[in-house]
């Protein structure tokens, strides 16, 4: 499927999160390390850090969090089949992933189910509350 190129030692962390599709860009990639939401190592970094095959990092997007081991190095961003063989994620991050989804199926956040305004029914009987 992918060639690890063997010509790259190292690549920079905002450009493999940004490759691996962790984030849709690499300036979101860089804003999510400058903001803490990305360790190297247990260590806050910077976006210009140079990452290595077997590095662990550990990634906070929205309120998913992975634990990941990097497997690989491309300096193209490739289809997400592809970019998956990038990193091997831990199984206690898996874990904690599927934990955490079973618990979002089962008791959804109030209010996720309403979307846009009130109708105009919906409106009157708000104001006639209480």
């Amino acid at each position: 499927m992918i060639a690890q190129p063997s010509s790259l030692p190292s690549l920079r962390l905002d450009k493999w999160l940004w490759v691996a599709r962790f984030f849709k860009t690499r300036s979101l990639a860089a804003s999510a390390i400058e903001a803490g939401k990305v360790r190297w190592q247990g260590q806050h970094v910077k976006p210009s850090r140079e990452l290595r095959i077997g590095d662990e990092l550990e990634i906070t997007a929205a309120e998913t969090t992975w634990t990941v081991l990097v497997q690989g190095l491309n300096a193209q961003r490739r289809p997400a089949p592809e970019a998956r063989l990038l990193y091997q994620e831990t199984a206690e991050s898996q874990a904690r992933r599927s934990a955490a989804q079973e618990l979002r199926r089962l008791a959804p956040t109030p209010g996720a189910d309403l979307k846009g305004r009130p109708t105009k029914r919906a409106g009157r009987l708000i104001r006639n509350f209480g």
